[in-house]
Parts: C-alpha cells; structure tokens; sequence
C-alpha cells in the first residue's frame, strides 16, 4: 500500500511539473502566477518553488532556472506589464562596458508607478535619449556613460568613459554631447573635466585608474597598449610606454597570475622586453589605491634617468 501510494505521488509531481514546464516553454521560458494556475494549482506551484523545479524571478513571474540579463528583463516586462527600459548599469551591461559589476537591474519609470523592490531600482529621468540594444530599449551609450560617471569616484568615472569608449558605442563627440545635456546635475563638472583624458585603448579599470594618478601626479601622458618589437620577431604590447624614453609600466593582476603557466609567461615576456632596451615598471593595484605616490615617483625616476642618459 506504501509503495503504491508512493507511486502514485511520484506520478502526481512530475504531471504537474511536466504541465508546469510544457507551459513556460510554450510561453517562451517565464510565465506570471495566472498562467501557471491554468494547469496547477497554487499550493502545487509553492511546492514546485520550494522543491527548486520552478524560480521566481519577479513577484508573480516565474521560470525554470535563473536567466541571463536579458532574460531577466524579459521576465521583468510580465511583471511590469509592459516593456522595461534598461538604464546605468543595466544598460552599460548590455552594451557590454559595465565597470561596476552591477547585479540590481535598473529602468525608467514607466509611468505606472512601479516601486523598488529586491534587485530593481526604478529611476526617473525624463528626456534620456534611447537607443536599443539586445533586441530593447535602453538610454543611449553615451548617456548612460555620463549617467555612471556622474555617480563614481574620479577613477571610477574615468574607467566608465574609457570602457564606454572601448566597446565602440559611443565617440567622444557622443560623451561631450551628453555631458552638455547633462549639464547642471550633481558630479557633471568632474565628468567635463575628464572627457580630455578619456581613452579607448585602456583595456581594464584599473589601467584607467593608474592612468588618472599619473596624470594627477604631473607625469607625461603615456602611449597605451604600445606595440614593442623583439629581436627574433616577437610582438609585445605594453599598458603604458613612453617610448622616447624607452620606459614602459605594465598593471599587474591578481588575476593574471592565476598560475604558474601565466607566471612564467609574464616573466618572459618580461624579460624580453627588457632585453630591447627598456625598462619595465609593475603596477599592481595597491600602487594605484594606496601607495599612489611611489609608484608614480618611481616612473618619474627613470623618465628623469632616460633624458638624462639621452643629453649625455
């Protein structure tokens, strides 16, 4: 009788996730509560939500697993009723120059009066220009760049811009632009008087923020991603170089050392380069963020070096 019983309940669960599931795949990977009682009822969906077989994404929107951010958008459009317009981080994730690892998802208002709740952040911002992107609206790259920046620390703001220009969705022009339409709000004169320094070619945050605090501290600008030539045809490129001066500084990370293969790696192409002539400065973040003065002071040193071995 146990066994049979047993059975039976078994059987009973996977009809009802089986509905469950034929129906969010019928519907395109999400469906509201409403939908979901057209074919199991609401004790079975709480049970099917504690046993991990269904997600709930937003209040009332539920899916088979976690989706992308584009899925979670699209979920987010049932429970609003209506399509979501990403903005800040959210739409700096879509265009693919979000520096600030955001996980809540941002939009305008939609009129509707939609209030935050867990991992949503409703914003008002009237007259942002839109564009779309992965198949939906989203304010335009370059605003959403200034919109960012605005809000961040001057590192921070400098490695928003210089990502934003580094996806190629935006120029310059575009940031200069919306920094004028952005004029009079809070953090937009230190966005203005960053945009000169903004650069496509840095490739990481923290490059950008090592930029910024050579550039405080007084040092030439650099050459980025600098492009040095072996003796036997290798081709190294290097984060900051001042060529004249046959000096260059590379941002090492955490990361990139992630084992010995990348160590060794390092190391040689290292090596190489210092074997054409020139002399190879490491930063890691800790010289950026904290000891900002030394390593700046410590490239000044072989900048001053070099011209003055050049004049003798």
């Amino acid at each position: 009788m146990c066994e049979h019983t047993g059975g039976a309940h078994l059987h009973t669960i996977r009809d009802v996730d089986n509905a469950a599931i034929a129906l969010i795949h019928r519907l395109g990977g999400f469906a509201t509560t409403q939908q979901l009682l057209t074919v199991i009822t609401r004790q079975q969906l709480d049970v099917a939500v504690r046993r991990g077989d269904l997600t709930r994404l937003w209040r009332g929107v539920y899916g088979l697993t976690t989706p992308d951010l584009v899925g979670r958008l699209q979920a987010l459009d049932l429970f609003l009723g209506t399509p979501a317009v990403a903005c800040l981080g959210t739409a700096a994730r879509l265009y693919g120059f979000d520096t600030e690892n955001t996980t809540a998802i941002h939009i305008l208002d939609t009129g509707a009066r939609v209030r935050p709740t867990v991992g949503l952040m409703v914003h008002q911002r009237a007259g942002a220009p839109l564009q779309r992107v992965s198949s939906r609206l989203a304010t335009s790259p370059a605003w959403t760049a200034v919109e960012i920046a605005r809000q961040l620390s001057r590192p921070r703001a400098l490695a928003t811009l210089d990502a934003a220009l580094h996806s190629v969705r935006c120029t310059p022009d575009e940031l200069a632009r919306a920094v004028l339409d952005q004029r009079g709000r809070r953090g937009i004169v230190d966005v203005r008087a960053l945009l000169e320094h903004a650069d496509g070619r840095a490739e990481s945050g923290m490059e950008s923020e090592a930029r910024l605090a050579m550039i405080d501290r007084g040092l030439p600008k650099p050459e980025l991603q600098y492009e040095i030539h072996g003796f036997n045809g290798e081709l190294w490129r290097s984060d900051f170089a001042w060529p004249e001066a046959m000096v260059c500084a590379e941002y090492e990370s955490i990361e990139w050392h992630a084992g010995r293969a990348e160590m060794l790696r390092d190391k040689k192409r290292f090596a190489g380069i210092q074997q054409c002539g020139w002399t190879v400065i490491p930063i890691v973040s800790s010289d950026v963020r904290v000891n900002q003065a030394e390593f700046t002071d410590r490239i000044a040193h072989h900048l001053s070096t070099a011209s003055r071995h050049k004049i003798a």
